[in-house]
């Protein structure tokens, strides 16, 4: 076993120390800075979704201008470089049964509408009329489903739940012509139509699925999915002006090359008519911005259509705004990241257009639910609160962030400065002024500490990189237990680096113990996969980025454990650092098998919130040279939480 010293070194900059997320009462203060994109063609799709706005501003919502004027969010998103909106269309997003909250409380009745935008076609119609009238282009994005369509659900809309495969394949093709038709009558008529949404495995499940991951399971399979497909595509061309409107398939992942092979290749075999593939990319999700632009490189090479990222953002603010927590997580991987701030959201937005914009073929990014500001009666469901209002285009209240005029911005255009003290400008050369994370490496007392060759710096538009650094001599072998500070030299810049190197004999016998590596490797877990994994989410760490995190909808039990060999017998002290939501039937830290017996010592873990992190603690007497140490989980419905810092060092 590799053996991990209890001690750390830690990085601190001369000055500042750490970025940090932005606030989202200071985020309309932000003052950024954009990098223009060369060779941005002129047709580039300018995108945002913001399929929630009828319901936002009929809720009372209001949007607000740079001037701080409450404006209509068409004006501004077109005075900041918008130029095409998209739209999603639910079939009919109502209950079909009563909704009670866990403690048996009616929440919604059957038939009332589900939220999240409410998006019938009238309601669309609505929107469409807006966004032809303030003269941007329009995409409608048909999720053939009542409610939200993705990779991991593509439910039967209600109404076609008893349709055969044929009368499936036939309400498809109309239902998309007669859709299209009575927005054209309306003078609304979509500019692109996405037939399907993150179409991973297929939609109209079960008929239009693709795989499962029930062996019996009865589906329709590739072929069968490919048929309606094909009649949604034909929906299209026979409505009117259909031959004008550009097809776009969609799947989600997009960095990842197989995926796409995988269902283009079925695409292009069955001869499916379509202009754009449609891709969704959210960094935290979904990788690198290199793995993207190799993915973009094989399609057009293998495919030869234009492409597009139909989807993707980022955070303004780790902040939360209301009562349900968000999904955005920190995207910072061993080369790469973007701070969660006004500046790292527009960075970010900035490199995909760049991305994109760089492949033969590549026309258009589109943010996703832009409008997501936090109002009363305007939530992603009627059941739940709002899990995207840090990852908007506007605060919490309305107010349009620098960052929006990162689509005028790309262009070398459209510079903003607001009533707030905000701006937004061009320019480049961008310099480290941060480290991106602290460095966690151990170091026994007389022996020379693996200082690192390279270091995670964040930059002034707030992206992370690797630099080179080269550390300062120190006689290592001659110093004695304690902090020894270590200067580092940024090669090629003015930025310094010092490092803090604690000298220490105590030992963390636990391999692995901040779940860094990302894999379970020495860890054996006894439970549910889908519920119990490694997550790389920075901003849910302790230290580092990954921690062991455990969610499911369902409640279920399981142990975490790992089992370590001491070097001589005595007492040990286990300790580990947890937090979460709170509610679980128990959990426990545990040490057993410590004595020969089936004797154990636990620690209760209670969790009481999110980033509310405590330490737990256990004295464990071993006598037969090993120990299994571990975490037991009993859950309810929609626990989570996570663990980071396990340690297990010899104190007597």
């Amino acid at each position: 076993m590799k053996k991990v010293l209890a001690a750390a070194i830690t990085c601190a900059l001369i000055s500042p120390l750490f970025a940090v997320s932005g606030k989202a009462s200071d985020a309309v203060k932000q003052k950024i800075v954009v990098e223009k994109v060369d060779g941005l063609r002129d047709d580039f799709m300018k995108g945002v979704d913001i399929s929630m706005v009828d319901q936002i501003e009929r809720t009372g919502g209001k949007f607000y201008n740079a001037r701080g004027e409450e404006e209509d969010i068409f004006k501004i998103l077109k005075d900041h470089g918008v130029n095409y909106v998209r739209i999603r269309l639910w079939n009919n997003p109502t209950y079909e049964e009563d909704q009670y909250d866990k403690n048996g409380k009616l929440v919604a009745k059957k038939g009332e509408k589900r939220g999240g935008g409410d998006n019938t076609i009238e309601t669309d119609l609505r929107i469409a009329k807006r966004i032809k009238a303030a003269g941007l282009q329009f995409m409608l994005d048909f999720h053939y489903s009542d409610f939200w369509a993705d990779p991991g659900k593509q439910y039967m809309p209600q109404d076609w739940k008893n349709l055969s495969a044929k009368e499936l394949e036939n309400t498809v093709e109309k239902f998309t012509r007669e859709t299209i038709d009575r927005f054209a009558a309306e003078g609304a008529a979509p500019d692109s139509v996405q037939i399907g949404n993150e179409l991973n495995s297929g939609f109209m499940w079960p008929i239009g699925q693709t795989w499962s991951e029930d062996p019996k399971a009865k589906i329709g399979g590739m072929k069968q999915f490919m048929r309606l497909l094909d009649r949604a595509s034909k929906g299209v061309r026979s409505a009117k002006g259909g031959n004008d409107i550009k097809i776009i398939i969609h799947l989600a992942d997009g960095g990842k090359q197989d995926l796409y092979k995988y269902v283009f290749d079925e695409v292009k075999k069955a001869k499916i008519d379509y202009d754009i593939i449609g891709l969704s990319f959210y960094p935290y999700w979904h990788g690198s911005i290199a793995e993207l632009t190799a993915n973009l490189e094989m399609i057009s090479k293998r495919y030869g259509k234009e492409m597009a990222v139909v989807e993707t953002a980022y955070a303004f603010t780790e902040e939360n705004g209301d009562f349900q927590g968000n999904v955005f997580q920190v995207y910072s991987d061993e080369a790469n990241g973007y701070v969660p701030s006004v500046q790292g959201q527009a960075t970010e937005l900035r490199d995909i257009i760049a991305a994109v914009s760089s492949v033969k073929g590549g026309c258009g990014v589109f943010w996703w639910e832009a409008d997501s500001i936090l109002w009363k009666g305007a939530n992603l469901s009627a059941t739940e609160g709002n899990t995207w209002e840090n990852q908007a285009l506007f605060d919490f209240t309305g107010k349009v962030l620098p960052s929006m005029a990162v689509w005028n911005l790309v262009s070398g255009k459209g510079e903003v400065e607001n009533v707030w003290g905000g701006s937004a400008k061009n320019g480049s050369g961008f310099t480290p002024y941060a480290l991106a994370d602290s460095l966690e490496i151990t170091a026994k007392t007389g022996e020379t500490p693996a200082l690192p060759s390279k270091i995670k710096v964040i930059y002034t538009n707030d992206s992370e990189g690797l630099v080179d650094v080269k550390w300062e001599s120190i006689d290592w072998k001659n110093q004695k237990a304690g902090i020894v500070s270590v200067e580092g030299t940024v090669s090629g810049q003015s930025f310094k680096a010092r490092a803090s190197v604690v000298l220490s004999n105590r030992m963390n016998l636990i391999e692995d113990p901040s779940f860094e590596s990302g894999k379970m490797g020495k860890w054996k877990l006894n439970g549910p996969g889908a519920a119990c994994f490694m997550e790389n989410n920075k901003g849910n760490a302790k230290s580092g980025k990954w921690t062991y995190k455990y969610w499911l909808g369902n409640g279920f039990k399981s142990v975490l454990s790992q089992t370590v060999s001491v070097p001589e017998n005595g007492t040990y002290e286990l300790s580990v650092w947890a937090m979460g939501g709170g509610g679980e039937n128990n959990i426990r830290l545990f040490a057993a098998n410590f004595d020969g017996t089936e004797k154990q010592v636990t620690s209760k873990i209670t969790n009481t919130g999110w980033t509310d992190w405590h330490q737990y603690k256990i004295r464990v007497p071993v006598s037969n040279g090993k120990v299994t140490v571990g975490i037991y989980l009993d859950t309810n419905p929609d626990c989570w939480g996570n663990f980071d810092d396990i340690e297990l060092i010899k104190v007597d």
